[in-house]
């Protein structure tokens, strides 16, 4: 049986069967997206090297404790790994995240400075968190598109595959976000400050 002529989830069945090579096989398959989507995101090769590795370690101790449900989704399941991993990598490095401004939306429009004043990291720091309060406001689904445009800059590309969603729907949720936001802010009387 030539396991590469194999579906996704025939390989993932033989695998938690005991097979091996069945496994190697799913690596195969997908290690060269993974590991493009993860470079193109960290523009760093020792760094995507590491969060590649820790990807398919989260994916085999996953598989193995019997946690992973197929829906024949295997590989939009690697790359949220991939994705959340990323997050996790920059939430440690980085106690303030570069925002990347979206339409017109001003509340994550900053500033950057070299070395901005502690006044402006307090100012900001503040800012941040105001927003990201705010941003609990929304559904999950516009909530999780939203967060991946602004504060982790992904492209539409890439968060439609992630969600496992069209483009469109993608922009959609993202438009939606900002209307809700906007209309959050107004009836709470919120100002960012």
């Amino acid at each position: 049986m030539k396991l590469i002529a194999l579906s996704d989830s025939e390989l993932i069945k033989l695998y938690l069967d005991g097979n091996e090579l069945a496994l190697k096989t799913l690596i195969l398959r997908y290690e060269k997206r993974v590991f493009s989507y993860i470079m193109l995101s960290v523009k760093n090769r020792e760094l995507a090297e590491d969060i590649f590795q820790d990807t398919f370690i989260k994916v085999i101790n996953t598989l193995k404790s019997g946690n992973y449900k197929e829906e024949g989704k295997f590989l939009q399941w690697v790359m949220r790994i991939a994705n959340n991993l990323k997050i996790d990598y920059y939430r440690k490095v980085q106690r303030m995240p570069t925002f990347e401004s979206s339409d017109d939306f001003d509340i994550f429009d900053f500033i950057s400075e070299i070395d901005p004043s502690p006044e402006q990291k307090i100012i900001m720091n503040q800012i941040y968190e105001e927003a990201k309060n705010i941003i609990q406001f929304l559904p999950p689904e516009q909530r999780e598109v939203l967060e991946m445009r602004i504060f982790q800059g992904i492209s539409f590309k890439d968060i439609s595959e992630l969600t496992g969603v069209s483009i469109n729907t993608a922009l959609g949720r993202m438009r939606y976000a900002l209307i809700n936001l906007r209309k959050i802010i107004k009836e709470k009387n919120l100002v960012l400050s």
